[in-house]
């Protein structure tokens, strides 16, 4: 199992985030992305899909037409991890 960050470490991790914020009871980061339409917001979450799979870690996450909400956490850990924050990253160099 992989264990929760401290919480001390997670602002500073959040910071090299672009947007990314803790939930409000700390157990989750998350972040909603807006795009064109809903194609773009679609062939984004298929990006993601593969991603997740390759890391065995998934998100959770809404969509509604242009808009991808997403909720990363590890339930096992009940809280933030590494593999969160990689996840995180990972996604955010997809729009780069």
């Amino acid at each position: 199992m992989v264990d929760i960050l401290e919480k001390n470490r997670l602002p500073i991790e959040l910071e090299q985030l672009n947007g990314w914020v803790l939930s409000s009871d700390g157990r989750s980061i998350n972040k909603s992305f807006k795009f064109k339409d809903f194609s773009e917001a679609f062939a984004f979450m298929m990006r993601i899909a593969l991603l997740a799979e390759s890391h065995n870690h998934h998100p959770e996450w809404f969509n509604v037409y242009n808009r991808v909400d997403i909720c990363l956490t590890t339930h096992a850990a009940e809280g933030v991890t590494i593999k969160d924050l990689t996840l995180a990253k990972l996604i955010e160099d997809l729009l780069k």
